[in-house]
């Protein structure tokens, strides 16, 4: 994990690029949310397009808390992600 954090209506969740590797390249990325651990754990997955950097981790770090829990809110639960059947994590 990137080392991100962010609290979602009281919650807090680790953000971090999945890992997934598409045809787009460094156009865009897959992102996950995970809390918890173990069979607690809880994932959501989204893309993001970056517009300044293209490397995945420099271009999470641009952006801002509010900016990752409007992407957080735009996410899909993991068992409705395709990143989720890839071994993303």
């Amino acid at each position: 994990m990137a080392g991100r954090t962010i609290v979602v209506d009281g919650a807090t969740w680790e953000v971090a690029p999945s890992g997934r590797v598409t045809v787009y390249g460094r156009d865009q990325f897959g992102v996950v949310f995970e809390q918890g651990t173990g069979p607690e754990r809880r994932r959501r997955f989204t893309r993001y397009a970056p517009v300044g950097h293209r490397s995945p981790d420099a271009a999470l770090a641009e952006l801002s808390d509010r900016d990752l829990v409007q992407l957080f809110r735009q996410s899909q639960p993991a068992w409705t992600a395709p990143e989720a059947v890839y071994g993303a994590r």
